[in-house]
């Protein structure tokens, strides 16, 4: 992609009354919701994360949001997935979860991909945003996502869900050290069978709802550069505990996909 555009402040009516609660901070004004209305992001999977994601990246105003997902909403997914509804079961997911984004906020503009996420999908569409959010549900689609995020120069917002517990953290390797790669926290997938998915294990509705306003906040963090990034941090929650904690993520010299490897 070509270097960011410059930012327009011509904001209309309806968006002043709309953004006012943002231009009133500080921290964003009205450059800052420029930003947002110029930022690019591709949301990967749209399930539990993507839900909560994708709508409050629409209510922020962000310009553009790319969905991708290839599953078609059942039932079952109704139970965490709030961007979808009952009168929308058998649709594709990214056209539910399009036309949400579209009812909440008219001025953004959303892009569905229904198409699964393999390496041909991702080397196309990742080099068209400018943020991209991990918001899959199963490792080899995790792990593609992070190599190409890094490999093509893109951030990844990533979070992932189990029963009670989310974590997240955002990945810019490709900006070099001291930023680790998604490979320095977990270098291989875990062995088929080893972890268990929501759909073998259960997960509490509501704290994927959670976990996707954190990323949805990360992301807007990103493009308004603010806040400290959670770039070299991993944020952990335990929601039967009501526990957060951090832990600090190091670049690994010898990670094949960021240290100077075969892979980087």
């Amino acid at each position: 992609m070509d270097g960011p555009a410059p930012l327009a402040l011509d904001f209309s009516e309806d968006e002043l009354h709309r953004y006012s609660r943002h231009i009133l901070l500080g921290e964003v004004g009205a450059i800052g919701q420029a930003r947002l209305r110029q930022a690019r992001v591709l949301v990967v999977g749209a399930g539990g994360l993507g839900s909560p994601l994708a709508l409050y990246l629409a209510a922020a105003g962000i310009g553009t949001i790319g969905l991708i997902d290839h599953d078609t909403l059942e039932l079952s997914n109704l139970q965490r997935q709030v961007a979808h509804s009952t009168d929308r079961i058998g649709q594709p997911k990214v056209e539910s979860m399009a036309t949400a984004l579209r009812a909440l906020n008219p001025l953004t503009t959303v892009e569905p991909h229904l198409r699964r996420l393999d390496e041909a999908a991702a080397r196309e569409l990742i080099p068209r945003y400018d943020i991209v959010c991990d918001g899959t549900d199963n490792f080899p689609t995790r792990f593609l996502l992070g190599d190409c995020s890094h490999r093509l120069g893109r951030p990844l917002v990533s979070a992932a869900v189990l029963r009670f517990e989310g974590q997240l953290s955002t990945f810019k390797s490709h900006l070099g050290a001291p930023h680790p790669c998604h490979r320095c926290l977990h270098p291989e997938p875990p062995p088929p069978g080893l972890v268990p998915s929501c759909g073998e294990a259960g997960v509490l509705g509501a704290v994927t709802g959670v976990m996707g306003t954190l990323q949805a906040t990360e992301v807007l963090k990103e493009i308004l550069g603010i806040g400290e990034s959670l770039s070299g941090r991993l944020l952990l929650w335990d929601a039967l505990d009501t526990r957060f904690r951090t832990i600090r993520l190091k670049r690994d010299p010898a990670c094949p996909l960021c240290g100077g490897g075969e892979g980087a």
